[in-house]
């Protein structure tokens, strides 16, 4: 049997029950390997001798994994696992992030649920507090220009403006199905209607419609490219659902199609484009360069929205947790 070495590991990042590829030579021989994450026993998913699929164990925090084959071979590796930072909330789109680092996510509830805390605040020490009450089904969340933050409700049709202690003013009413929101750099909102229109709302209050596309099952995710173009995802039934991207002017055009269930969406520094979707049977996060080519980058289940942090973490929302995932990535 060959040395056993690793050459590549794939994605980038993975979340507790996410998976890795391994490739290399060496890897299994007629036994599987034993694969560990620090004092955390891995699975193997697929063995093979040049490639491997391990899943990262529940209660794993780090990286850094060894493969072990019958006889004492060994090889070492390193790949990024994001930390669960809080629980028992119900994000249903991004969470947001303060210029200090505060991370803000919703316990959205089901339809017509009026939940006991409406947005939680994740501090830095990642302590998670109630900030927001009395919104019902509490959906999107952006932060002005300015640092204010907006949430939107599905239920009511509103967005409301949320004060630095946790107090609520409506900005703005008759929003249909309010779901996503974000900010241009000139401080309009847009707000994702899912059933099919996109609001454009300026400082004064004042509404115009923005766009229209075709309804979504779930809730329109938006976020503001660097060139100018406003980003939206609307998950359907299809396994091959796009991204799409609106002008200035509003004309709506197909930026990429082949993703199951796109979310939550956000852009880098570099203007690489991150989407919560499946892509080729992965669930997780992929990323799109600038000449449209995806690859996976954070491999996962059920996450609904992601958002970059000051220390170029990134924070990941599954539909009951908050992860930090250490990237080493500017967010836009």
């Amino acid at each position: 049997m060959s040395e056993m070495r690793i050459d590549e590991v794939r994605p980038v990042a993975a979340l507790p029950g996410g998976e890795f590829t391994l490739r290399g030579a060496g890897l299994m021989d007629r036994e599987q390997p034993r694969v560990s994450f620090g004092k955390h026993r891995g699975g193997v998913v697929i063995g093979a001798e040049d490639k491997l699929v391990v899943r990262v164990p529940e209660g794993a925090t780090e990286g850094d994994l060894a493969v072990e084959r019958e006889g004492g071979a060994r090889a070492e590796a390193h790949g990024i696992v994001g930390v669960q930072i809080a629980d028992a909330v119900h994000p249903v789109a991004n969470p947001a992030a303060d210029a200090e680092g505060n991370i803000y996510t919703t316990f959205s509830g089901s339809r017509g649920q009026q939940t006991p805390v409406s947005v939680f605040k994740i501090n830095t020490n990642y302590h998670s507090e109630a900030f927001v009450t009395d919104i019902m089904n509490a959906s999107g969340l952006a932060f002005s220009p300015a640092g204010v933050l907006h949430v939107s409700s599905r239920h009511e049709g509103a967005v409301y403006q949320i004060t630095h202690s946790g107090g609520v003013n409506t900005f703005v009413g008759g929003m249909g199905i309010a779901t996503g929101l974000c900010f241009d750099p000139d401080g309009n909102l847009y707000v994702g209607d899912r059933a099919g229109t996109i609001f454009k709302v300026n400082a004064e209050g004042d509404v115009f419609v923005f766009a229209t596309l075709e309804p979504s099952i779930a809730a329109y995710h938006l976020a503001f490219g660097p060139d100018g173009y406003l980003y939206v995802t609307g998950p359907t039934t299809s396994s091959n659902d796009g991204v799409s991207r609106v002008s200035p002017k509003g004309d709506v055009e197909l930026y990429y199609r082949g993703l199951g269930r796109p979310q939550g969406l956000a852009f880098d520094t570099d203007g690489n484009l991150y989407v919560c979707a499946s892509w080729h049977g992965r669930r997780g996060i992929v990323r799109l360069n600038g000449a449209r080519v995806a690859e996976p980058f954070l491999s996962g289940h059920n996450i609904v929205g992601l958002c970059f942090l000051p220390s170029r973490a990134m924070a990941v929302a599954t539909n009951n947790s908050i992860y930090r995932v250490d990237v080493g990535i500017a967010g836009l």
